[in-house]
């Protein structure tokens, strides 16, 4: 499967949401702040700026979840203003996850205030960043989110 594919992936879980759900607005700003509290948790997850705490980050399958959480609301983004990445931006840089993140919630919000295609190809770049660091593969990235694509459609069809 190829990267660009998973825009489509989530076109169709977003449609099959707001019909279930009835949702009749725009949910671009829902979307930006779920993918705020998204990055948070990731961050949480991972324990890299918990210098007062000796328990150490969480399981990596829970880690890789909580990133393609994020993946999920930034591929929404994205289609709802025509923005569209055919692969993965490659970032290979060591770097501290304590930096990338408080540099991901900045681009976030900058694409949040100025809707651009560089700003929204900027997101991408920072959680590249992000997932090299954490040791995360693009095909364990996509992996993961179909995985979570198909576990967000029983949650609709459950109640979630």
């Amino acid at each position: 499967m190829e990267f660009s594919q998973l825009f489509e992936m989530q076109k169709q879980l977003d449609r099959y949401i707001e019909e279930t759900q009835n949702i009749q607005h725009d949910v671009f700003d829902e979307k930006g702040l779920a993918l705020l509290v998204e990055l948070g948790e990731l961050a949480n997850e991972t324990r890299c700026f918990k210098f007062w705490s000796t328990k150490g980050p969480s399981e990596r399958s829970v880690i890789l979840e909580e990133f393609v959480d994020s993946i999920h609301f930034m591929l929404s983004l994205g289609y709802m203003r025509d923005f569209k990445l055919d692969e993965w931006p490659v970032v290979m840089e060591k770097a501290d996850l304590t930096k990338c993140f408080i540099n991901a919630t900045q681009t976030v919000l900058t694409f949040l205030q100025h809707q651009t295609e560089e700003n929204y190809k900027d997101i991408w770049t920072q959680y590249s960043l992000i997932a090299y660091n954490l040791g995360f593969t693009v095909e364990d990235i996509i992996e993961a989110y179909k995985l979570k694509n198909e576990k967000n459609y029983e949650r609709q069809r459950n109640g979630y």
